[in-house]
């Protein structure tokens, strides 16, 4: 056995994460191995204070031979390990039969020529030390950083010593030589690896998924490869959780002891995602600086075995309705120290991104208390933002100012530069690479070096003892939650058909709590399993959305309402093995049905898990946890089931007893009489006739969900979109964009509407189609001789001479068109826009006329600004998109830019045309385009083409003759202008903004302070875009 070694000499840091857990605890930098033949170090720490005290990460069980007691608290001595590759036997438990068999001759002569120079002290041997009645598992607050929940020992465990046999409890009788575990954990495969797939759904990652050990690192969602921005992921309001972990796997060739007895060298080898509740799903994950990781227990791979209890389908009805996979149990991979958290490591690529994001956290907490700012305090107010300027967009702000050049490429390199056909974007350039024949000094710079701090994250909050890891019981007791005590026990339900079920080893009273439970909140459509080609040449149709090929598992372990879209499935141990009994026969013990039943967590139970879900924009620190100031029990359920499914893992139920039970009955709830109905019918068919296995949730108790719950969607929709079509902002009124499950703003920061005076969108279309613009996009989409531009070509028309109702002067006016990464991203989108000036104060003269000064007046008015200007415009027009990227217009401008953007051609009856992102970055909202609304994406105002499919020149062959029909209304153009506030403290980044993509016809107009064109001024109504500043162009 390879020992894990230990360095008293170096300081370490501990922090970790996990599901309904997740944030960090514990991990320790390492400093080279034992040498050969220093038992001491192989040994572990042992070296003693001079208080008798042991140091390291726990203290030893009695009879450690150093002396120290059962209990005792490590003193505050740095600690390091570096974690190592254990070529681990199979456990002996001194036992055989139900549990698994006992150890093979030659693995007793290895243990015992590795033990015959231990004095017989070896601290890992020997039974359960955990008292009757005793809590051997505790969920409290973290000991770490952003950690949320934590799982906690009850007991002191050796190295090497089953963490199931200690913690799972004891009770009268128990013989912990010969029995097995009162309880291992099961594991539910999840099949499908879609569920994060764009396009499936409207979160590019539901929590839910958090908790799902992958099959590999990012089976569920690459976010590098999707169309997603790149934003840093402390920017991020959701979670990914395990979705990175590759610290535990599953697999779905786990042999039934028969099996294993016939092949005892076999090693399977087909990896599973997997649902796995208990330890897996509640032990964070040990992350610190550097590449430090520490862990003090890990998964048991040999003991995991799979079956169903003796039935096979087809004949056997409960085949298949329960996961065959159990006995998924763990060990100490060092002395844990009661009261000490439970950690396990969940990979490399898990502990990288994890270490990132909670030094971020950290630096910012520092900073929040440096410049005495509360931590409650995310956002700045300022005028007109709904809910203010949430101050994680700093770290965008930062690195886009950075970005800004010192030189500038002048307008007339710029046009220079497009004379060959192609527009090109500044982010395809080389670092140091000037492509253009012109420059001149940027004379706004925006980038100023931050100062230093000599701020230390790991030296001010990395944990870096035992002692930091470490709860007292007492405190435990008091404010965690007790999730095993041996008061229950898994074993074959007596149940038919039911698999295993959970038993009582001890008399539980009536009302008294069996057992508490966090819960994962999903929704239908995340049981789906849906037809998959992953072939596809286009991420749309990965998925076949009308062909639903299987349910998952999981959903036979889910709490539902018919009435209610919301799903919770529990994630503690033991809580899924609790069978159906029917309902409660009777208040006698012993009497037939249920014997329990569930109920909203009450007392303590009500406080931490109170805490734990208001954490979701908190600090997650357990200094943090107050109990005192905990009195508004279960608050989520007062949240739409929207909100609810956003917290997975923060909220819990108990089960309670009906009446008192007796030693040795099963516990048994009852799943309802839909359950009932539809196990019935699927037991009685021919077993040739049930096509497939059960599938159905369990059912909750009438009065269970509240109100609020039911008759309700889970679908996240726009308030004001029902409404905006038939009652619309009167024109110039700016409305933020809010959720109509709660009311709360999609994106204060940049999400908004702005009303259009009736009729704007048709009298601007019809006033571009005198120009000729809507028949150069109809010769462009078409794809006809001339018109047609590669991927980033580049071309200036003159789309007058198209039309014959304009003046000679008008034809020779000139526009240019931009095909925009048409071979990228496989869609056909071209830009249209003002080549000359006198294009440009066409545009602009229109849009005045026909009332878009009202929209620009009314976001200047809304957000307090002195004046706008409105910099640049074009049209947009597509008959075919798969994807596109999500990106934003505007940025670092400091909140004073806005893309205005309103349809004039629309098809009929198709689905949402654009979506945006939310401010969590994580969900999306897909919108139509309205006549006479114009959408306005401030700084950082994520936005993409959705996915659709008008009309492909290439494929329908109705374009191949060209002329004004090809179409046959199916394209879209939209237009959008980019008006501004510009000063001294945004004009270099708009400028940026402006130059970054080719052609930039207009780029002098940045020259010099103040703008010479205002289109908008505060309290000069004479300021148009007719008119600028009151005195024309």
């Amino acid at each position: 056995m390879v020992k894990v070694s230990l360095a008293s000499s170096a300081a370490a840091l501990l922090c970790a994460a996990a599901p309904g857990s997740r944030g960090v605890v514990a991990a320790a930098a390492v400093e080279g191995e034992c040498a050969a033949g220093d038992t001491t170090c192989a040994s572990g720490p042992t070296t003693n204070d001079t208080n008798g005290k042991t140091s390291g990460l726990g203290p030893k069980k009695p009879g450690a031979p150093d002396g120290s007691s059962a209990g005792g608290r490590a003193d505050r001595q740095p600690v390091v390990q570096r974690v190592v590759s254990r070529a681990r036997g199979k456990v002996d438990h001194g036992y055989d039969g139900l549990y698994g068999k006992g150890k093979t001759d030659d693995a007793e002569e290895a243990d015992a020529e590795e033990d015959s120079g231990d004095d017989g002290e070896d601290s890992g041997a020997g039974g359960a030390t955990l008292p009757p009645g005793q809590c051997g598992l505790y969920l409290a607050p973290s000991s770490i950083p952003y950690a949320g929940l934590g799982l906690f020992s009850g007991a002191d465990i050796p190295n090497d010593a089953s963490i199931n046999e200690y913690l799972g409890g004891t009770f009268e009788g128990y013989n912990d030589e010969e029995d097995p575990p009162l309880w291992t954990d099961l594991f539910v495969p999840v099949a499908d690896h879609y569920k994060a797939t764009p396009y499936r759904g409207q979160q590019r990652f539901p929590s839910w998924l958090a908790y799902i050990w992958p099959e590999h690192p990012g089976a569920f969602s690459d976010f590098n490869t999707k169309p997603f921005p790149d934003i840093p992921r402390e920017l991020w309001d959701f979670d990914t959780g395990l979705d990175d972990a590759d610290g535990l796997e599953f697999f779905s060739d786990d042999l039934n002891d028969d099996l294993f007895d016939l092949l005892p060298d076999f090693a399977p080898h087909q990896r599973v995602s997997a649902f796995v509740p208990g330890i897996a799903t509640l032990a964070n994950h040990g992350v610190g600086g550097g590449d430090a990781r520490i862990a003090n227990i890990d998964r048991i791979n040999e003991n995991s075995r799979a079956d169903f209890d003796g039935q096979e389908a087809p004949w056997h009805p409960g085949a298949g309705a329960f996961t065959p996979h159990h006995k998924v149990e763990f060990e100490a991979t060092m002395d844990v120290g009661a009261g000490m958290e439970l950690l396990l490591d969940y990979g490399a690529t898990f502990h990288a991104n994890l270490e990132h994001k909670v030094d971020h956290l950290l630096t910012k907490r520092h900073k929040a208390e440096k410049a005495g700012e509360s931590l409650a305090d995310e956002s700045r107010p300022r005028r007109g933002f709904v809910d203010g300027i949430h101050k994680k967009w700093d770290i965008l702000d930062h690195r886009e100012r950075q970005g800004v050049p010192d030189e500038l490429p002048t307008e007339k390199a710029k046009r220079e530069a497009t004379d060959y056909g192609f527009a090109r974007d500044w982010t395809d350039f080389k670092e140091g690479e000037q492509p253009y024949s012109e420059y001149r000094k940027n004379d706004y710079p925006v980038w100023v070096e931050e100062k230093a701090d000599d701020y230390d994250v790991e030296k001010e909050w990395w944990p870096s003892t035992a002692e930091d890891i470490t709860k007292p019981l007492p405190w435990l007791e008091f404010n965690g939650v007790c999730i095993s005590s041996g008061k229950l026990r898994v074993k074959s339900s007596s149940v038919q058909y039911a698999g295993r079920g959970v038993f009582s080893t001890v008399e539980i009273k009536k009302k008294e709590v069996v057992l508490s439970t966090p819960l994962v909140a999903m929704r239908e459509e995340d049981f789906v399993i849906y037809k998959a080609d992953p072939d596809q040449e286009f991420w749309r149709n990965v998925l076949d959305k009308d062909t639903v090929v299987g349910t998952e598992l999981l959903l036979n372990y889910a709490f539902s309402h018919p009435d209610s879209p919301l799903y919770l499935v529990p994630s503690a141990p033991l809580a899924n093995f609790v069978n159906n009994g029917g309902p409660q026969g009777g208040t006698s013990p012993k009497a037939k049905g249920a014997n329990v039943q569930i109920a909203w967590p009450k007392g303590n139970a009500a406080k931490l898990f109170e805490w734990a879900y208001n954490q979701k924009h908190k600090s997650h620190f357990d200094n943090d946890f107050d109990p005192t100031k905990l009195n508004d029990p279960n608050p989520w359920l007062k949240d739409h089931p929207i909100d609810v499914m956003e917290r997975s893992g923060k909220l819990a139920l108990e089960f309670v007893a009906l009446r008192d039970i007796a030693a040795g009955e099963e516990i048994l709830i009852d799943y309802g009489p839909l359950w009932d109905a539809a196990w019935n019918e699927f037991k009685d068919r021919n077993p040739y006739a049930r096509g497939g296995y059960f599938r159905h949730s369990i059912g909750v108790p009438d009065g269970f969900f509240p109100d609020n719950w039911l008759n309700v969607g889970d679908t996240y929709e726009l308030a004001e979109l029902a409404d905006l079509e038939n009652n619309p902002p009167e024109p110039g009124v700016a409305l933020p964009l809010t959720w109509a499950h709660n009311g709360k703003a999609v994106a204060s920061k940049y999400a908004y509407v702005v009303g259009l005076p009736k009729g704007f969108s048709d009298t601007f279309k019809e006033w571009s189609e005198s120009k000729g613009i809507i028949e150069l996009y109809r010769r462009l989409l078409t794809e006809q001789e001339g018109f047609l531009l590669e991927s980033d070509g580049f071309k200036v028309y003159q789309p007058g001479s198209l039309v014959n109702t304009t003046s000679e002067e008008e034809k020779a006016t000139e526009y240019f068109a931009h095909r925009y990464h048409s071979s990228q991203w496989n869609f056909n989108m071209h830009f249209v826009g003002a080549w000359e000036e006198a294009a440009r104060k066409a545009i602009l003269s229109a849009l005045g006329d026909f009332g878009f000064d009202l929209a620009v007046k009314g976001i200047g008015e809304r957000f307090g600004y002195d004046n706008m200007t409105c910099f640049h415009a074009s049209y947009m027009g597509m008959t075919h998109c798969d994807k596109s990227k999500m990106h934003s217009d505007i940025y670092g401008t400091e909140d004073k830019s806005w893309n205005i953007v309103f349809p004039l051609i629309t098809v009929e009856g198709t689905d949402p045309e654009l979506d945006v992102l939310a401010e969590d970055i994580n969900t999306v909202i897909a919108v139509h385009y309205l006549k006479d609304i114009a959408y306005a994406m401030g700084d950082f105002g994520y936005h993409q083409t959705r996915p659709s499919d008008y009309f492909d020149p290439e494929r329908d062959a109705a374009g191949a003759g060209g002329g004004d029909d090809a179409l046959s209304g199916n394209m879209r153009v939209v237009f959008g202008a980019y008006c501004s506030q510009i000063d001294a403290s945004n004009i270099a980044v708009i400028r940026q903004i402006y130059d970054g993509d080719d052609p930039a016809p207009f780029a002098d107009q940045f020259k010099v302070l103040p703008m010479g064109e205002a289109h908008w001024e505060k309290g000069r109504a004479s300021s148009t875009l007719a008119s600028p500043g009151g005195k024309g162009y």
